[in-house]
This record gives C-alpha cells, structure tokens and sequence, in this order.
C-alpha cells in the first residue's frame, strides 16, 4: 500500500513494516538518498519529454495537409504507448525479480517517466505542426511578435515595450538567441515553445512530489493540469500548475514549523520565498488571483496554539520566505504596485460576452464556430461535468476539512471566484476587463484537483481501514500476491493498473492538446502555425509548405477578421 501525507510519501511493500524494513533501506544503499532518487526522477522525466520531439523531427510530410496532421499524431502516439508499455512493463517485471526488491524503483522511474512522455506528446505535436518554418506560431504577429521584440530589446540592453510584462520569460528568450540562434529571438522563441510544452509535465510533476508518492503526483497532480497545456506561450500555464503544489506545500511547513529546528526551518522557508519569486518573474496574475486564499489558509494553519516559541518558528519560516522572495522578486514587484495600477486591459474578448459564471472550458480569443455558448445543461442551465466538478469540491471539503492540501487549494479556488466577479461586475463602469476570464484556468485546475483528491482521501481511508486490520491480527499477505481482505487489491497489481489508465488518460488528453495547433485557415489557435507557414523567411525565401508557395512578410493577415 502508499501511505501519503502532505508533505510525505512513505511508500509500505506488500508484508507490512517488516518488509518495508528490509527492503527500503536495501535500495537506499544501492541509489543513495532520498534526494539522489528524486534528482534521477527529475533527470527521467526530463529525458522523457525530449524522446517525442526529437522522433517527430523525422518526420516529413507536409504539415498543412489534414490527413498529414492525423498520420502525425497517430505516429506520435504509437511512439508514446510503446514507450508507455515498456515503462509499465518494467514496474511489472520489478515485481517479479528478487522478489520485489526493486518494485519501488520502478514506479517511481515509470512515473517520471509517464509524466515526460505525456508533455513531450504535445512537444512534438508543435514539432510537426511547424515542420519546415524557422518562425514560432503566430510568426511576428500578436502577443507572439510582442515577446520576440521585448526580448530582442532587453537582450541589447534596451527597455523592453512593457514594463509590467513579467521579465522571465524575455530575459530567456534573449538569452537563448543569444547562445543558440545568433542573436534571433524570433527563431528561437519557436525552439522554447516547444521545449516549454516538453517540460510542463516534468515540472508539475516534480511540485507535486513535495506532496505525494509517485503514482498519486502522476494521477492526482499531473493529470488535472494537462487541461491547460499551452504550446504557444508555455510558460503562463506551468506557473499556475506550479505554483499550486508549491503554496500548497508552503503551508503544510507552516503548519508543522512548531517542531523543527530553526537552521532547517529557515532554509526551507528561504528556498520556498526564492521559489515562489522565479514563479512570479515568470508569471504574476496567478498570485493575483491566488492571494486571498492562501493569506486565509497560512492565518489558519500558522502555530497560533504552540506556544511562544511556535509562534516564533512560524514567523521565522514566514519571514525568511518573504526576505528570499523580495530579494528574488522585490524590485519586480515594486513595478507591478505602482505602474501596473495604470495598465488597463481594454480589449474585449470572446468570453467577456458569456455567463461570466461559466469557467469550465475556456474557448480562446479565436473559438471558432460557435451558436449558443455555454452550451445548455440538463440542470438550470448547468452541465453533468459542472455538477460532478461541483460535487468533488464538496466531497473533498468534507472528506479533508482539516488537511492544509485540501483546504489551501479550496481556498485558492474561492478566492479565484471572488477576483473573478468582483472584476466583471466593474466591466460596465470601468469599461475594463483586466483578463478576469483567465481566472477560467485557474478554476477549472483547483476543481479538477479537488475532484481527483476525493479519490485520494477514500483510498488513504481504505488503506488505514486496512491497516488497522492487520493491526488486529490479520495474516499479511506475502510479497506479490493479493492483499488480505475484501475489496483490497494488491498493491502491485493497483499500481499497473492506474498507470496503465493514465497512459491511455494522458496519450489521449495530450494529442486533443497537439491536435489544438494543427495548421489550419480557421477562426481557432490553429491559425496560428498556419500564419508561420505563410511567413518570408529571413533570406527572402518561403516555408518549405507555403500556401502555394507564396509568402509575405507579415504573413496571412486573415486572422484579424477573427478579432472582434
């Protein structure tokens, strides 16, 4: 069984402690630390992520052609089911040889692994979809030109055109086309969409193992966020698929600072600060729409009943957090408290004209063909996936009430809501939207994380129920087979199982996800690789696939008419 906490995962072999005692320590010798196995985690799923892309550059068919873009996709996912299956198939065989020594091993490799194959789908979805363009989607137009001219500014030691725009993502940019592109931040802002997509699943994977074991980071974690995998502009989507695990798991160690010493207390308290201010240098609205949440969560969870000295780690942790993040972030700061008060957002979109209570599928500013929107529900208006999501939130209240995982992302989401309406009820006054429809994300993430954590409360439950009953005499079960008692399976066969639901989960999810940028002359984010391929490149000549083989400057500017 896997026994998790939040901020623990202790993972327990078939046969109970005993068998925990002799085999854990036996692999601890073998890899070393805790810290040793979760660098090789990281470095597995990061490999992972670039194994699809660098097999789609061998590809060649023409990307514009539909039925190119559906053999692309099915030549992707074949790639990731057998790379899956061999995943798998490894955790299966560990269960077997030495008697499940290495049982443990496997799955925390396999679901690294999982996690990388699952982003790198959508990496090389972008990889095809761009197949024979040097230009990044949307070429030189939109918010993609914008980037591609701050950064080249910032890079030449000039202001960029925004100073609010978060300076991460354009000091990379910069940088990289410094390195590896001769100084062309156009041509490789494409290299980081794609690589940028590939590392989405790594990175939310690695924050959600702060929280928990392996396999529940994989389902309950990973899972939920490839609702908003992004290829175009990655960075905003992994920061709040980041940042949730991250101030989820801040006030889990606020909430035992009472019983650490202070040099571990401080450390920690300064790593999350520096953490939370790269999120923030890279993406800030999140923390706007976040932020009454989490205040409410740390008030409640701070060691207020732990005497003086509880008191006094709980500040020292919080302090320390704030130092590194201003000394991070602070100066950013400063810039978004005074002139990002006077930047208004005065472009309405799409969604500005809907149920501003209707967050569950966000259309884009491009939604294509679309009659009655939301689409009427059975119930008031409201959908069966509305009511499920809705259900979950509560489930998960009333089944975690007093755990901080729960409760923190419960927060964020009622604080996300409250930002949400308080901004769309001024719309008429202010004539401002301030991008209050991009709290669709992070509302549609909190819920499905609640609803998956439902799943997580009842199997810890059944896991101490079953525990509690070895505790009473019950016979344990031997390594490798069925778990003693009605309605327990194996812990083996559980672990392959999920994994193998989430290799369909995932594979399907991630090519809806790369399926979304396939080049088409269409009022949805397809246009967006299609304009990269009508786009003259740098030495007069045209894309490899240009429409006809013509080509302009500005490229196809067709999807302004899509603009409202």
């Amino acid at each position: 069984m896997t026994v998790s906490t939040e901020g623990t995962a202790t993972v327990l072999p078939p046969g109970g402690p005993a068998a925990s005692a002799r085999r854990i320590p036996a692999a601890r010798r073998g890899l070393g630390s805790r810290g040793t196995l979760l660098f090789l985690e990281a470095a597995v799923a990061f490999a992972a992520a670039l194994v699809l892309p660098l097999l789609a550059r061998g590809f060649n068919f023409n990307p514009l052609d539909r039925i190119a873009q559906v053999s692309g996709l099915a030549a992707i996912q074949l790639r990731f089911a057998l790379i899956g299956l061999v995943c798998i198939g490894a955790v299966g065989l560990a269960v077997r040889l030495r008697r499940g020594r290495h049982f443990d091993l496997a799955t925390r490799f396999a679901s690294a692994a999982l996690a990388g194959l699952a982003s790198g789908f959508v990496a090389a979805g972008a990889v095809v979809a761009l197949h024979g363009t040097p230009w990044p989607m949307f070429g030189l137009n939109g918010d993609s030109g914008r980037i591609v001219e701050w950064a080249h500014a910032l890079a030449n030691g000039r202001p960029s055109g925004s100073p609010v725009y978060p300076p991460a993502p354009l000091y990379t940019l910069g940088h990289y086309a410094e390195w590896f592109r001769g100084g062309n931040t156009a041509y490789a802002f494409k290299d980081l969409q794609i690589l940028g997509a590939a590392a989405f699943g790594p990175l939310v994977y690695l924050a959600w193992r702060m929280l928990l074991g392996p396999v529940r980071a994989l389902a309950f974690g990973v899972a939920p966020a490839f609702a908003l995998i992004d290829a175009y502009k990655p960075y905003s989507q992994t920061v709040l698929v980041v940042l949730v695990p991250v101030l989820v798991a801040m006030v889990v160690s606020l909430s035992r600072s009472a019983s650490q010493s202070w040099r571990p207390l401080l450390l920690k308290g300064a790593g999350f600060g520096a953490l939370l201010g790269v999120l923030f240098l890279t993406y800030s609205g999140w923390f706007l729409w976040s932020a009454a949440g989490v205040l409410f969560a740390a008030l409640l969870y701070f060691p207020w009943r732990d005497g003086r000295l509880g008191r006094l780690k709980g500040a020292g942790f919080l302090g320390a957090s704030l130092a590194a993040f201003l000394v991070v972030a602070g100066r950013y700061l400063m810039v978004m408290l005074t002139e990002g008060q006077t930047t208004k957002d005065y472009n309405f979109r799409f969604d500005n004209f809907t149920d501003p209570a209707y967050y569950l599928m966000w259309r884009t500013d491009m939604p294509g063909k679309v009659g009655e929107w939301p689409l009427p529900g059975e119930y008031g208006g409201v959908g069966l996936f509305a009511l499920v999501t809705f259900a979950g939130l509560g489930a998960a209240i009333w089944l975690g009430m007093r755990k901080p995982l729960v409760v923190t992302i419960a927060a964020m989401f009622i604080s996300a809501w409250v930002m949400r309406m308080y901004i769309a009820s001024h719309m008429y006054e202010t004539q401002t939207v301030q991008l209050y429809t991009r709290t669709n994300n992070q509302l549609l993430y909190c819920g499905l994380l609640l609803c998956a954590l439902v799943v997580h409360l009842v199997s810890q439950r059944m896991a101490g129920r079953r525990e509690a009953q070895s505790a009473a005499g019950a016979e344990p079960a031997p390594a490798g087979a069925a778990a003693a008692g009605p309605g327990f399976p194996g812990r083996e066969g559980a672990v392959i199982g999920t994994m193998c639901a989430l290799l369909l989960l995932l594979g399907t999810v991630s090519s809806s996800m790369a399926d979304r940028y396939m080049p088409a002359k269409e009022n949805t984010y397809r246009i967006l690789p299609w304009v990269s391929h009508t786009i003259t490149e740098q030495d007069g000549s045209c894309p490899k696939y240009a429409p006809g083989g013509t080509c302009s400057k500005d490229g196809d500017q067709s999807w302004l008419s899509f603009i409202r």
